[in-house]
């Protein structure tokens, strides 16, 4: 995610998805197409080549340099990693996955800080821009589909689910999007900005708000099922699993809320702000603070199985990968941390990893720095 606290201190100074939130039984796709995955929880069932034994051999298989900074997280699908890049650069790219060669970019013509979505052979991104747009392309060539002009900027990453694209704005307003042709179906308005990218499971699209609360939308009419108010603004990305929706707040908590009625079933308080976007793998919640730690969380109670403390403000999202947790620290590193323990297996550091969260495909990690480079890092 993409978070404003890392953007004041910046500005100061073809397939692949499916059409439902978890996989299809008996299918496996090892690929990272949107920001929470396949399974609205940023884990890959299906990653067999990296795990806690051979992780530590991680090292740089190439990275790409461009002008701006990244805050936007990387799609990896059918071979290419799409990302956004931010500051003078404005660029949405598409980089050969083992090789890092641009096949192209496309000018949003606004800073990208939207992560990518790609499904079906389009990709789907917004953008920062003064009038914020929404933009659908070509996978393959880079071409324009169409776009939507939402009016204000965009920083939510957007989530496709049967042929809707649901994405947010920093006015507060979530659009529900026909995929194929940009036609708006619904737009619901919050009371405050939304950062959060929505997250859909089951008919229901879920995410957070600048005005404290977290919603619950009908995700085919936009019909408001139930809203929770925390104590604090919600740029947090929900994860959604096992009739759970996991969030966490800038009141430094974590919250575990019934999906159907947005009931508190538990909290969980760290030290400092949560807008890290939860990981969810195995019954365990892993997520980032300010308070510079990564927490595995019970998913069913909220008891702390562990912790480990990095350099710096956590507020990437931890990417969950054949138990292993990879997130990345404003510590400049990038970690692979083991998901039963917490034990550090390996890290990497890019000089200032920032705000962008890693996405793990057949074998490689990728991941955007503030130091405008997008790193893929394997086995050698």
């Amino acid at each position: 995610m993409k978070h404003i606290r890392t953007l004041v201190l910046i500005l100061c100074a073809c397939f692949v998805s499916v059409a439902w939130s978890q996989e299809p039984a008996g299918k496996c796709y090892n690929s990272w197409a949107e920001f929470h995955r396949y399974n609205m929880q940023r884990w890959n069932r299906c990653e067999k080549v990296l795990n806690a034994n051979n992780v530590g051999n991680l090292g740089l298989l190439w990275s790409y340099y461009t002008v701006g900074a990244m805050l936007s997280s990387p799609a990896a699908a059918n071979g290419v990693v799409y990302i956004g890049s931010m500051n003078t650069d404005h660029r949405l790219y598409a980089l050969e996955a083992k090789t890092g060669h641009k096949l192209w970019s496309y000018n949003i013509r606004g800073q990208v800080l939207s992560s990518p979505a790609v499904v079906n052979g389009v990709v789907y991104v917004g953008s920062y821009g003064s009038t914020g747009v929404v933009y659908a392309l070509n996978a393959g060539t880079g071409a324009k589909l169409w776009s939507y002009i939402t009016g204000y900027p965009v920083e939510s990453s957007p989530a496709v689910a049967n042929g809707v694209v649901y994405i947010g704005t920093d006015a507060g307003t979530v659009y529900a999007l026909n995929a194929s042709t940009g036609a708006l179906l619904w737009s619901y308005g919050a009371g405050g900005g939304v950062v959060s990218s929505p997250a859909v499971a089951n008919g229901v699209v879920y995410f957070g708000s600048f005005d404290h609360n977290v919603y619950a939308l009908n995700a085919s009419t936009g019909a408001k099922l139930w809203s929770y108010t925390t104590g604090n603004v919600v740029d947090s990305s929900p994860a959604v699993a096992n009739g759970v929706v996991y969030v966490g707040s800038w009141d430094h908590n974590v919250y575990a809320l019934n999906a159907s009625t947005g009931t508190l079933l538990w909290s969980y308080a760290t030290g400092n702000v949560v807008d890290s976007s939860p990981a969810v793998a195995n019954g365990v919640v892993y997520v980032g603070s300010w308070d510079h730690n990564v927490y595995a969380l019970n998913a069913s109670t909220g008891a702390k199985l562990w912790s480990y403390a990095t350099g710096n403000v956590v507020d990437s999202s931890p990417a969950v990968a054949n138990g292993v947790v990879y997130v990345a620290s404003d510590d400049g590193n990038v970690y692979a941390l083991k998901a039963k323990t917490g034990t550090k297996l390996w890290s990497y550091s890019t000089g200032y990893a920032g705000s962008s969260s890693p996405a793990v495909s057949n074998g490689v990690v990728y991941v955007g720095s503030l130091d405008g480079n997008v790193y893929a890092l394997g086995l050698k």
